[in-house]
């Protein structure tokens, strides 16, 4: 695998400050909406890249109550953490009517430099309080599961790093302000490993 067969994911501008030249960068903005929708309009609609990748890899911020700050991580399962149709009898974090789609995304097969296989929580919001998200969660994002699922439903490798920018709690928002562009270089670090 090279370069080229490789596409890097990223929501926003300020978490790589354009530090990844020679790569194949997209960004999708904040979101599981904006995610999957730039994601899939660069695969099949707006062809910057010239075929299909046979990795995706994302890389963004995530906050964390397991996990210090400043920590670059790896994450192979991913949740969809604000999903809730129990009312309907469906388990918190099971998109309803999927059958063929378990509620853990499990890339764990995709091997990485890091290996840890943490277990993302992806929802449209910023965790401030971890007891009120779903149980055994690694680290709180906003993008990797649609990412994710959009990597699953077209069979294509995943795999996303984290740099952990706060605690997922009270402090996030100006935790997130003053460490969000502080984990490019840990990253490019990483990103030797794939070439």
């Amino acid at each position: 695998m090279n370069r080229n067969d490789i596409l890097i994911v990223c929501a926003l501008p300020e978490e790589t400050q354009d530090k990844l030249d020679g790569w194949n960068v997209i960004y999708t903005g904040c979101g599981k909406v904006n995610a999957t929708y730039e994601l899939t309009a660069e695969l099949f609609f707006q062809k910057k890249i010239s075929k299909l990748p046979k990795l995706i890899i994302n890389f963004g911020t995530a906050g964390s109550d397991k996990i210090p700050i400043h920590t670059l991580v790896d994450c192979s399962k991913f949740v969809q953490r604000d999903m809730d149709v129990t009312g309907l009898g469906f388990p918190k974090g099971k998109t309803p009517f999927e059958d063929r789609i378990p509620k853990v995304l499990d890339f764990s097969i995709v091997k990485n430099p890091i290996g840890k296989k943490y277990t993302c929580g992806t929802g449209d919001s910023f965790v401030q309080n971890v007891s009120k998200e779903l149980p055994g969660m690694d680290v709180f994002d906003m993008e990797a599961y649609a990412l994710a699922k959009t990597s699953w439903k077209t069979d294509i490798d995943f795999v996303s790093y984290k740099y952990i920018t706060d605690n997922a709690d009270e402090t996030s928002p100006n935790d997130w302000l003053e460490n969000c562009d502080k984990g490019i270089e840990e990253f490019k670090k990483v990103l030797e490993y794939y070439g």
